[in-house]
């Protein structure tokens, strides 16, 4: 078996008992990805001196006998909108193309000062805006799975970086279903954690009330030690808590509630996806003393509506900042002011993010912020209080990640409206601020499905556990992908 199809706990075994070291497996890594990713573009930039001083620092400890943490030595990928410090952040976009991070993101500090070495940072939609990372302004990433189609977005670097085995894991950042998509395109697990569980400090802003960092994995097990790893109160983001413990830990099978929402299932969605979404669920059904029921979200249907006008009016404000005089790109010469604004943000914004500009901004306008953006916060309100409900009666709900498997590239790009459909079964969960985590549970035209979990507020540690039962079920080896 090859050094990188090992898992989190498999990696830390072999380095603690000096099966192979740090600098090995990172070296290992780099050689892979610099013989297959060309194929796939799943990274930007390597970090290739600072990964491998990294790995040093890690066999340093091992051979003074000091026992190292969890993920120590083990090699990560990092979604180009988190901020590592001296590393190029673009958020895939041409306006920061040569932007350097003069710091590093809390989720990054926490990770560095564990040991974890970052090989590099992974393509994108630009600035997170998109659902198949072919908004990139550094070209489209492939589908390990099948190289003619897209990996989802907008963390698709991320979620093809893992599958294709070019890094244990990975970090994405989830605003409508940026991780959970990916995941589930390239058949593997991604976590989007409760709003508020982990920082969102060094992570460039898209929409604040629903941007949210998380990990893609390899299994559910590594979901949770990553997860655990990031999260927490910090105080650089006011929004960040302290996650409260619930419960035992322990999920009680034999007792379990679970929710199937009637409104996921809807027509126009892939026959074969609801053929493999409805037996996983019959074989969930079989463990013992498992209740499953049918529940109602009935304002589900206006959530992909909701988030349409929230996101965008968030993202106009806190693209603002970028206008050719601090930083980003610059047009050189200009007549005017007016001037440098208009050139800069022609030339350094896709269509995509200038497209989501112009409905936020007319979303906010004096005479339209009350028939728009106020009524999709009251909307969003009632998506909340139906989750709520819901939760009354169940621990967790059970759905569909997508409505389809991984679409052909360049099939819906030039067309906005089919492309933001593919989150109708993702949104709800961030306007309502909830955690989800989605993992493989078949294939579906010989590509992965994936499989949604949704839980309460702060009760990512039951959905995990309930992952792990399901991710047995579904006995799937996927861990040994070749791109294809």
């Amino acid at each position: 078996m090859e050094l990188q199809d090992f898992s989190i706990r498999e990696i830390h075994r072999g380095l603690v008992n000096r099966e192979f070291s740090a600098q090995e497996l990172t070296k290992a890594y780099l050689e892979k990805i610099k013989k297959e990713d060309k194929r796939i573009n799943a990274f930007l930039t390597l970090a290739e001196n600072s990964a491998l001083s990294q790995a040093k620092k890690v066999d340093e400890m091992i051979q003074a006998n000091r026992e190292i943490p969890l993920l120590a030595g083990i090699p990560l990928a990092v979604k180009d909108n988190i901020l590592v410090e001296n590393i190029k952040c673009t958020a895939g976009s041409k306006i920061l193309e040569n932007y350097i991070a003069p710091y590093d993101a809390t989720v990054i500090k926490k990770l560095k000062e564990i040991g974890a070495v970052i090989l590099g940072k992974t393509n994108m939609d630009e600035f997170a805006m998109g659902s198949s990372t072919e908004n990139s302004a550094f070209g489209s990433t492939r589908n390990p799975h099948d190289l003619t189609r897209v990996p989802g977005g907008s963390s698709g670097g991320s979620a093809a970086a893992v599958s294709a085995n070019l890094c244990c894991y990975a970090l994405g950042s989830d605003t409508g279903g940026s991780v959970r998509l990916p995941a589930s395109f390239c058949g593997v697990v991604g976590l989007k954690p409760t709003y508020g569980a982990v920082s969102r400090y060094g992570l460039i802003s898209m929409a604040s009330s629903l941007d949210q960092i998380g990990p893609i994995t390899k299994t559910v097990k590594d979901a949770k030690i990553v997860f655990d790893a990031i999260s927490g109160k910090d105080e650089m983001d006011s929004t960040s808590v302290e996650i409260p413990k619930i419960g035992n830990g322990k999920l009680q099978i034999p007792n379990l509630r679970i929710g199937i929402p009637k409104e996921y299932f809807i027509k126009g969605m892939d026959v074969e996806v609801e053929r493999i979404i409805k037996e996983v669920i019959k074989k969930i059904e079989a463990l013992e003393r498992v209740k499953i029921e049918e529940i109602n979200l009935p304002h589900t249907k206006y959530s992909l509506a909701t988030y349409y006008l929230v996101m965008p009016s968030e993202a106009s404000a806190n693209l603002a900042r970028y206008d050719g005089i601090k930083f980003g790109y610059s047009p050189g010469q200009a007549g005017s002011l007016l001037d440098v604004y208009l050139k800069s943000r022609e030339k350094g914004l896709g269509p995509e993010v200038r497209r989501r500009i112009m409905l936020g901004t007319y979303a906010l306008s004096a005479g339209f912020y009350e028939a728009y953006y106020l009524r999709a916060q009251k909307v969003r309100t009632k998506i909340l209080e139906d989750f709520n409900k819901a939760f009354e009666m169940v621990d967790i709900v059970l759905t569909p990640t997508s409505p389809a498997p991984a679409f052909k590239i360049g099939e819906k790009i030039t067309n906005p409206l089919t492309m933001y459909l593919s989150d109708i079964f993702t949104v709800s969960v961030n306007l309502a601020g909830l955690p989800a985590l989605s993992l493989p549970c078949g294939k579906a035209h010989g590509l992965p499905v994936g499989l949604q979990i949704i839980g309460k507020a702060f009760e990512e540690t039951k959905i995990l556990e309930a992952g792990e039962i399901f991710e047995k079920l579904c006995s799937l080896n996927r861990r040994f992908i070749s791109p294809t």
